[in-house]
């Protein structure tokens, strides 16, 4: 009987650093680009955070810096959640970053100043949102046709 508590609680520990692991919580110490922060964590450890389910604009293309601006002005400095989603080729952090209950990924899309990232949706509001964003010509939208690339096809295009 003994052996079975011990091993049940042993479970119950893991699954409980499994959930713990699946959320970090720190300040946003810089903001790189529209979709990719540095996180303080535990006081001293920093975490670099690639937003997930979305694609900003790159620094050198149009809207790249009004992206980056626009996340700043919405995270910068503050304590945020991040609910992480795995790992990216380049060993950053992908998640969903909330401020206090704000989604900010979708909100970066609602407000044009990112694509819902094609490729890795799973969560289908981001195109809903992209879509109302296009219909109200807001951020991004707002550009002329001939300036509006997504960053993927962007990067594409400078190799």
């Amino acid at each position: 009987m003994n052996i079975l508590k011990v091993s049940l609680l042993a479970l119950l520990l893991a699954t409980q650093s499994v959930s713990a692991a699946d959320q970090i919580a720190g300040k946003v110490v810089k903001v790189s680009d529209g979709d990719t922060v540095t996180l303080l964590v535990n006081g001293s450890e920093t975490i670099k955070v690639r937003l997930s389910e979305i694609d900003a604009p790159e620094t050198n293309q149009p809207w790249g810096n009004n992206s980056k601006q626009a996340l700043s002005l919405l995270i910068a400095t503050k304590n945020v959640t991040v609910s992480t989603t795995g790992k990216d080729r380049y060993g950053r952090t992908l998640g969903i970053i909330y401020l206090q209950e704000e989604n900010i990924n979708k909100l970066m899309v609602q407000n044009g100043n990112a694509w819902a990232y094609t490729k890795y949706v799973e969560d289908q509001e981001y195109f809903l949102l992209q879509d109302h964003a296009k219909k109200q010509k807001v951020g991004l939208w707002s550009l002329s046709a001939d300036q509006i690339t997504p960053p993927w096809e962007w990067r594409h295009k400078s190799k």
